[in-house]
C-alpha cells in the first residue's frame, strides 16, 4: 500500500479542550478513569476488525485502512506502556522518537492478519490498563517528555493515550467509547 502523508500536527491541545472531530473531551476525565475506558476501546477495535467489510481497503488514499489504524492502536498501547514504565521508573525521561508512519510501512500494517491484530491489540490494551490501574498516588505527577519537547505528567499522558485510541475509532467510522 502507498504510504500516507505523515500527520505533523501537535495533538497535545486535546489535553486543554474537547476534540471537535471525534467529540472526546479529555478535560472531563482524569488519568484514573483511563483504565476503565481502555477495555471498551479495545473491544470496539476488535469489533472493527470483525466487521463484515474489507478491513484492508482504504476509503481514500490519504487515510489508513481500518486494519492499518488497528495496527497503529495496538502499537500505541504497547509504546505507551513502555513509556509509562519509564515515567514511573526514571526522573523526567525523554522518550525516543517513534515515527508511526515509518513503522506502518516497515511492519506492513496493511498485510497483517486482522484476527491476530485484534488479539494483540486486546493484550496490549489490557497490559497498559493494568499498569495504569497499579499506579500509586505519587506516580500521577511524575513527568516525561517526547523527543519533540512535549511535556506530560502521568495524568496527562494517560488522557492523551485514550484520546488517541478513541480518535482513531472516529477515523474508521466506528462508535467510540
Amino acid at each position: 500500500m502507498t504510504p500516507i502523508e505523515p500527520d505533523t500536527k501537535d495533538w497535545t491541545w486535546v489535553l486543554q479542550r474537547g476534540c471537535p472531530e471525534c467529540g472526546f473531551d479529555t478535560t472531563t476525565i482524569t488519568g484514573r478513569d483511563v483504565p476503565r475506558l481502555i477495555p471498551a476501546n479495545a473491544a470496539a477495535w476488535v469489533d472493527v476488525l470483525q466487521a463484515p467489510r474489507d478491513v484492508h481497503a482504504r476509503d481514500s488514499e490519504d487515510r489508513w485502512s481500518a486494519l492499518e489504524y488497528a495496527c497503529h492502536v495496538r502499537d500505541v498501547y504497547r509504546l505507551f506502556n513502555e513509556r509509562l514504565a519509564l515515567m514511573v521508573d526514571e526522573d523526567d525521561p525523554t522518550f525516543a522518537n517513534w515515527d508511526q508512519d515509518a513503522t506502518a510501512v516497515a511492519d506492513d500494517y496493511g498485510a497483517q492478519d486482522p484476527g491476530v491484530v485484534g488479539d494483540e491489540l486486546a493484550v496490549a490494551a489490557a497490559a497498559v490498563a493494568g499498569a495504569i490501574d497499579e499506579l500509586t498516588e505519587g506516580d500521577w505527577a511524575r513527568t516525561g517528555a517526547r523527543s519533540d519537547g512535549a511535556q506530560f505528567t502521568v495524568d496527562t499522558f494517560t488522557r492523551y493515550l485514550i484520546h488517541d485510541t478513541v480518535h482513531h475509532l472516529y477515523d474508521v467510522g466506528a462508535p467510540g467509547t
